[in-house]
């Protein structure tokens, strides 16, 4: 029966599912996971704060591929073949129930990232999967002329240990440093540069900041000049701005704030079921409404009553302020500061448990429907180290699924 060494490299999330996949295939193959670091699984074991954010309900591929700044067209094509309702069903028999929360998010039933983290090593024990840990590529070489079964690639570690591998699977994680992986360029692949993407903002102005530990269910945020808006939860912070809706828009605007050193404004309404003109016209019914009770007593947006004192004081009104007596120059400071209010933003905050680069080996160069690379056969990527990053809630994590698994499938169908 026929035998082949595969190689795998990065013991992350995509590096696994890849390696998990080639070996129920093939289950007499020779499979090896190469990770430079001593750690396996990192962001799996921190995603969703230690609870993994496995994937998203959303099963529509034409949906899903929308929460991806970059790679749409080249995920369409993947997705087809392997998305959510995949993932779903191979966690599950795999004795992996996921649950999805209100947001969309799909989480393992126990709540515990290492629930993925053993279900994966119990497959790689099950089929004897080679783990070698302190290995860092440093190079590889493909033979132009094989002899006597010989395999395609030899890949050199820094310890100076020699790897052959008839087929090979890069997914080594986000490209932070170009520099690090001359050995991929030097197989013919170029990378798109790589800027962080899913971060918080921080805010020049601190008076904001004195709200930290504040949440606002349902806010819009916008980074100034971008056409990009995001809603959902923000979180004010010690630092500035953060939560999902904060994070998502930095994925959106990855090169464009990288562009501006990370320095501009964001634009945030904070009641978004109005704009600055429907809500100029809805103060009047409040004018009636509330006439003579206090404007610092409670407001009729539902904010949280510090944020709503901070915009009123903002404003110049006082929270002792009659509704009736409101003056119209402090009711468009008002009306302004809850629909557009505008923040200077000078540098940002790592997400951790979130943090993805956008950028990577560049999509024109491999082959979407396998993840073989086009420029050198045998030659497959997963994962992140793609120019394809995700927003944040499971969508990084199901492309990491996505690509592991084409690429799997391929290098099991291959007989070259």
């Amino acid at each position: 029966m026929e035998t082949k060494n595969i190689v795998v490299v990065g013991g992350g999330a995509a590096g696994f599912f890849c390696a998990i996949q080639i070996a129920e295939m093939h289950p007499n193959w020779q499979i090896t996971i190469i990770e430079k670091s001593s750690k396996l699984l990192s962001k799996v074991r921190v995603s969703g704060g230690g609870r993994c954010n496995v994937t998203h309900a959303c099963p529509e591929v034409d949906h899903l591929i929308q929460k991806y700044p970059r790679g749409q067209r080249f995920l369409k094509k993947a997705f087809y073949q392997f998305a959510t309702l995949q993932t779903i069903d191979w966690f599950s028999r795999n004795d992996v129930k996921l649950h999805t929360e209100k947001d969309g998010r799909m989480f393992p039933i126990t709540n515990d990232s290492e629930t993925i983290v053993a279900c994966f090593m119990k497959k790689v024990n099950q089929y004897k999967i080679e783990i070698l840990l302190n290995h860092e590529v440093v190079s590889v070489e493909k033979k132009v002329t094989l002899k006597n079964n010989e395999a395609q690639f030899e890949l050199i570690c820094s310890n100076k240990k020699s790897i052959p591998a008839d087929q090979i699977c890069f997914a080594v994680g986000g490209i932070v440093k170009a520099e690090n992986f001359k050995w991929i360029e030097s197989l013919g692949h170029h990378f798109i540069p790589s800027v962080p993407s899913l971060f918080t903002f921080n805010v020049v102005d601190k008076k904001i900041t004195t709200l930290m530990g504040l949440s606002v269910e349902q806010a819009s945020i916008q980074w100034q000049g971008e056409k990009f808006i995001e809603q959902g939860p923000l979180l004010i912070t010690h630092w500035g701005i953060s939560g999902p809706a904060a994070i998502k828009l930095s994925a959106w605007c990855a090169r464009a704030m990288a562009d501006a050193n990370y320095e501009g404004n964001i634009l945030i309404n904070w009641v978004p079921f109005y704009n600055e003109n429907s809500l100029r016209l809805e103060w009047m019914n409040f004018r009636q409404d509330l006439g003579r009770r206090e404007m610092g007593s409670k407001n009729p947006f539902d904010l949280p009553q510090r944020l709503w004192h901070y915009l009123l004081t903002e404003a110049g009104i006082a929270l002792q302020t009659k509704w009736a007596d409101l003056k119209n120059t402090h009711q468009q400071q008002l009306i302004q500061l809850l629909t557009r209010m505008s923040l200077s933003i000078k540098g940002k905050t790592t997400f951790k448990e979130e943090f993805v680069t956008c950028g990577g080996v560049d999509l024109a160069e491999i082959d979407a429907g396998t993840m073989e690379s086009k420029l050198v056969p045998g030659l497959h990527f997963a994962g992140e180290m793609m120019d394809v990053d995700g927003i944040t809630g499971g969508f990084n994590f199901q492309h990491a699924w996505t690509s592991g698994w084409l690429a799997a499938q391929h290098m099991g169908a291959t007989n070259g």
